[in-house]
């Protein structure tokens, strides 16, 4: 037997029956034993309206429903073993009519989830797309409800009168509870999928039609199916139950890509891409004209929704976060038996589990939401470059190799899609340290100001040291670009170095630039330790700084205040420990966001320099007249002048002269790469 005493609180006479012992466990048996009704006048009228009709039933493969059917076995065998048990152990103490009841409830628990067990293999409680019936699914929620009704009856109205509580009660609450919350999920939030076919039924003949009819039954592959997100509703986003049907499939096999359905156009690179393309243009009047400013704004603007979302969810995290430090003060005084009104208790502890749910969901779809955001930018950047690459003059790509547009792509691209974790971190940080000094003047008055002032001198030492992460990671950056241009040259011409001989001596120069990479790379870490250190020490720093003023001014500590305090500076110690990686991670962003943005603001490669003309308007395929080709503009001599050429259709044309005497440049002047200082290119489409 288990005893819990707590201070005695008073009971309204008209609910003293809802509070009952015999009560509780008689509306736990009147349940079951409708169930039984329900289920044995269902199964009457099936056998009188079916007749001679015999439907097979459908048996489910999948793994959840298996686990119903062991779930109501072991319930009805656990409810037969604690009815057994509690006969024999109170055979020898007398009889009682709330012991009657008790045993009545657990030998009709017995039956009923064993007929339920029955049903469940027999597929009795199924329907066209769920397992459950719509009655058994309307009854599971009852279920839920009067177990958990009974549980907290049995916890605290009975304790608070100092009656003894028999360990038997808890137990079967407890386990009532747990059932019927999984089977109120698998009649929900599962359906059914489908049925295994035995092969009795089908017919011999018209194979090809069967095949036909087989492969049009069939469920449409992932991949050619939107995913069921973009659909879902506001229910199955709330609980994420709309990605179950990719997770039951990843159980049973290795997911294929042809498993994973298509991305939403929202979140798909061709649905998302022209529109920021068109911001982006708007707001520059053209790509080449691009500032760091007007990608960041075409960058918000595309998400822009989904960040007010985010920010709003953040709010709502805080704020429940910060109602366990608000309330535990006034959870301990009443601990102490100082209660201010009738049933403080039960409302201090449904506000502590509201809190958390809303806690709990919100820190989900937030980190959903946020990651889902930062995929989206870091796509639209990566194919923003990578169109810029394309088009990109022959001046432009001789000052960038291929080694740093890749590293566009995967670090500074990859990098602004990270910020999307962080961008919220500053603003939080000044409401979380508002709410935290009115928490503290609430419980400890005039020494909250202590607590701001320790808390501005920390946020202080940010300015200093983050103007050094910043500095050194664009040194670290320019120090990376130089090695990748390096590298890629000698990958290029290795031919030459090892004709030559000189791989020492580049693999010399390599490593130089490796030093220097690596100069600043220690540089960099050494700064991001340092703040890490003095913020990590921040939380304590703040509580000796509080509890030190209140010793000095003579501000009483009592537990509850204790307490609250000490919980709201472990809330506090996260942002504060994740401010230096926030103003890291700041600079970082704004030096790869620069980066990006004078690359997008690079020549392009100009189209009018060469004419094209339409199939079959002429019979001249090329035609080069008084050309002026110069691979720089700025030099007076241009590269090819006093150019005239004229090829018709059919001839064969070779190009002949000495090592530098501008072949190549000839066919890169017809392909429309070198710029036009004057005359006149035509070119056919089809050449």
């Amino acid at each position: 037997m288990l005893y819990l005493f707590s201070p005695f609180s008073f009971v309204h006479p008209t609910t003293a029956v809802l509070l009952k012992p015999v009560f509780l466990r008689g509306l736990s048996g009147f349940l079951h034993l409708l169930l039984l009704l329900a289920v044995s006048l269902s199964w009457l009228w099936k056998k009188i309206t079916a007749g001679a009709r015999d439907d097979p039933k459908e048996k489910s493969n999948n793994t959840i429903f298996k686990t119903t059917v062991f779930c109501s076995l072991g319930v009805s065998a656990f409810s037969l073993v604690l009815c057994l048990f509690n006969y024999f152990y109170w055979y020898t103490s007398g009889w009682s009519e709330e012991k009657l009841v008790t045993l009545l409830d657990l030998a009709l628990k017995t039956v009923a989830w064993g007929v339920v067990c029955v049903c469940l293999h027999k597929g009795f409680f199924s329907s066209a797309e769920r397992r459950f019936s719509f009655f058994f699914r309307a009854w599971c929620p009852f279920l839920l409800f009067v177990s958990c009704y009974c549980f907290v009856v049995d916890i605290v109205v009975l304790s608070e009168r100092r009656i003894a509580l028999p360990t038997q009660y808890l137990v079967s609450d407890v386990v009532s509870a747990c059932v019927g919350l999984f089977f109120c999920y698998v009649g929900y939030f599962v359906k059914n999928e489908g049925h295994v076919n035995n092969g009795v039924q089908e017919p011999l003949l018209n194979g090809d039609t069967n095949d036909g009819d087989a492969l049009g039954s069939k469920e449409t592959k992932g991949g050619d199916t939107v995913t069921p997100f973009s659909y879902a509703g506001i229910l199955s986003i709330l609980t994420f139950s709309w990605v179950g049907p990719l997770i039951a499939v990843g159980n049973k096999k290795t997911l294929d890509l042809e498993d994973i359905p298509q991305l939403d156009s929202r979140d798909s690179v061709v649905g998302a891409f022209p529109s920021f393309r068109d911001k982006l243009e708007a707001d520059c009047g053209a790509i080449n004209s691009v500032t760091t400013l007007k990608l960041v704004k075409s960058l918000v603007m595309s998400a822009w929704k989904d960040i007010l979302f985010t920010a709003f969810l953040l709010l709502l995290n805080t704020l429940a976060s910060y109602v366990g430090p608000y309330l535990i003060d006034g959870f301990v005084q009443y601990l102490d038996g100082q209660r201010q009104y009738e049933n403080q208790g039960y409302v201090l502890v449904s506000v502590f589990f509201f809190a958390k749910l809303v806690e709990c969901l919100t820190q989900r779809h937030c980190s959903f939401r946020l990651h889902q955001v930062g995929i989206r930018i870091r796509a639209l950047l990566v194919t923003m470059i990578y169109n810029k690459a394309l088009t990109l003059s022959c001046q432009s790509k001789q000052g960038h190799t291929s080694g740093e547009i890749i590293n566009f792509m995967t670090v500074d691209a990859g990098r602004v899609g990270s910020f999307v974790w962080y961008m919220h971190d500053l603003w939080m940080v000044a409401l979380e340290v508002v709410l935290t000094l009115l928490i503290l003047y609430k419980n400890l008055g005039v020494a909250s100001i202590a607590t701001f002032v320790a808390t501005i001198v920390v946020m202080l030492t940010n300015i200093p040291l983050g103007s050094l992460q910043e500095k050194f990671q664009e040194k670290l950056m320019e120090s990376k670009d130089s090695r990748m241009k390096a590298t890629s040259e000698i990958l290029r011409n290795m031919r030459i170095l090892k004709l030559q001989g000189w791989e020492i001596k580049f693999l010399s120069k390599i490593t130089e630039l490796r030093k220097t990479e690596q100069g600043w790379l220690k540089k960099y870490v050494y700064t991001t330790a340092m703040t890490t250190f003095l913020f990590w020490g921040a939380p304590t720093f703040v509580s000796m700084v509080t509890f030190g003023t209140c010793l000095l001014i003579g501000i009483p500590l009592e537990s509850g205040k204790i307490l609250s305090a000490l919980a709201t500076f472990r809330i506090l110690q996260q942002p504060i420990i994740g401010l230096p990686d926030t103003i890291s991670m700041i600079a970082q962003t704004k030096v790869s966001l620069d980066r990006i943005a004078s690359f997008l603001r690079l020549d392009d490669l100009r189209f009018d320099i060469v004419e094209k003309l339409p199939w079959g308007s002429s019979n001249v395929a090329l035609e080069v007249v008084d050309g002026n080709f110069s691979w720089d503009l700025s030099f007076p001599n241009p590269t090819l002048q006093n150019i005239n050429v004229k090829v018709f259709h059919g001839m064969r044309v070779a190009v002949c002269g000495t090592v530098g005497s501008g072949k190549s440049t000839l066919l890169s002047c017809v392909l429309g790469e070198v710029p036009k200082i004057s005359g006149i290119l035509k070119i056919m489409y089809q050449i």
